[in-house]
């Protein structure tokens, strides 16, 4: 197959679901793919569910998951609220608000619940209430799981690549998991590039000098050199910051410009602030007691201080100071810390929905991904009706990208029943 057969929609919603009126509608971009000699044909639609929070639907290249989900399906791409071409969230729309109470109340409805009614509103109006099935990616498992406690009826089946949520585990409980894991991967690191320990040991040292600055004005800090460690859950994850590492420093003991560059390049959130406002929002349900979840998990760990040494990389977490060291979350420091004093938010998954499931749900697991603890994951493959979950360490959290061409045939034929997995 060469190319698609490509429909784009932009369909209105409202921002809060609850109350429509209070905000007024923004817009969800709609990408649908097709192959071109099946574009006539009445194939049953995949929904795809992008990972994130804050992500834009993929800009398909051909090949890949792509290619296999394009033999049997009409393939259907959000760009979910606030992101890609649908009506963005950046920091110039979210400066027009005139307090910081009313903007957290606007970013919490860009949450799952809101993006799954998005989704219903979406099948409705241009598939006029046809079913479908969805593959969620990371955090489109989460969502996958919201779908199914909220509207199982437009479900025919779901595929879930490394997305399984603890839907009972709160914020801090996914970080006294993952913290866990991102510490292995950084021995990972440690063992294949031990070189690396010393590099990073002297940047850190060095920036802790102060003075040193990222082309984009950020300063460039102990802290923001951790975050560097967001990649080691992916499949090149640890061979990217070893090469990223290899001309770190000039012949001065000083940053070098180009890994300057590459770094506030790879550190940033320009292209998606929600990533970091939503990412401790998307786990709240019920009532809960304030705070910054990952930045009390990282105080337990006197292993990942900034100031230990050897200096150990963080992962998929986001810490108060980055609201005041990055240029593109500034705008939204007030509305965040709004967002992570709230005590009580709205559930996201029914429990007793979830276990009474009888859609087919296929997943796939990781053994070694930091980001999706697999322990939670079981729990909740337990916890959900009519489940079965691949568990491998073939690959890591972007398996799907790195290689659907396998992971998707094999979910299809998991949740058919024509494979089966044994060992749990």
């Amino acid at each position: 197959m060469t190319g698609f057969v490509v429909r784009e929609h932009r369909v209105p919603v409202p921002v809060d679901w609850t109350d429509p009126a209070r905000f007024g509608s923004i817009d969800v971009f709609v990408r649908e793919l097709v192959d071109p000699l099946r574009a006539s044909e009445d194939l049953p639609l995949l929904l795809f569910l992008q990972g994130g929070p804050g992500g834009q639907g993929p800009r398909p290249l051909g090949g890949g998951w792509v290619a296999k989900a394009l033999e049997k399906h009409r393939l259907v791409l959000l760009d979910q609220r606030g992101t890609g071409r649908s009506s963005r969230v950046d920091g110039r729309s979210i400066a027009r608000f005139d307090d910081a109470a009313t903007a957290a109340d606007y970013l919490a409805c860009f949450r799952g619940d809101a993006i799954v009614s998005d989704a219903e509103h979406v099948r409705a109006t241009l598939y006029g209430g046809r079913t479908w099935a969805t593959l969620g990616q990371s955090y489109g498992g989460f969502l996958t799981l919201t779908y199914l406690s909220r509207h199982p009826e437009a479900l025919t089946a779901c595929y879930v690549t490394g997305g399984l949520p603890g839907i009972t585990a709160d914020a801090e409980a996914v970080y006294r998991h993952t913290f866990r894991r991102q510490a292995a991967r950084n021995n990972e690191l440690a063992r294949r590039h031990p070189g690396d320990v010393v590099a990073l040991g002297a940047l850190a040292d060095r920036l802790a000098g102060g003075g040193v600055v990222l082309p984009n004005g950020d300063p460039f800090t102990p802290e923001r050199l951790q975050t560097l460690g967001m990649g080691l859950g992916m499949s090149t994850g640890i061979d990217e910051v070893h090469w990223l590492l290899d001309t770190a420093l000039d012949d001065h003991g000083e940053p070098a410009p180009g890994f300057l560059a590459n770094v506030a390049h790879q550190t940033s959130f320009d292209t998606n602030p929600l990533y970091a406002v939503l990412q401790e929002v998307i786990y709240h349900q019920g009532e809960r007691s304030g705070g910054w979840a990952a930045q009390a998990e990282l105080e337990r760990w006197e292993w990942f201080a900034s100031s230990a040494r050897p200096l150990l990389l963080t992962g998929e977490a986001m810490f108060p100071w980055m609201y005041e060291q990055h240029a593109a979350l500034r705008p939204f420091r007030d509305a965040a810390h709004r967002l992570a004093e709230r005590r009580w938010w709205p559930d996201l998954y029914d429990t007793d929905r979830l276990a009474a499931n009888e859609v087919p749900v296929a997943a796939v697991q990781y053994y070694d991904d930091p980001y999706v603890d697999l322990d939670l994951a079981l729990a909740t493959a337990d916890a959900v009706g009519n489940t079965q979950v691949w568990i491998t360490n073939e690959f890591l959290h972007d398996g799907l990208r790195a290689s659907g061409d396998v992971i998707l045939p094999r979910l299809l034929d998991l949740a058919a029943g024509t494979w089966s997995v044994t060992g749990r």
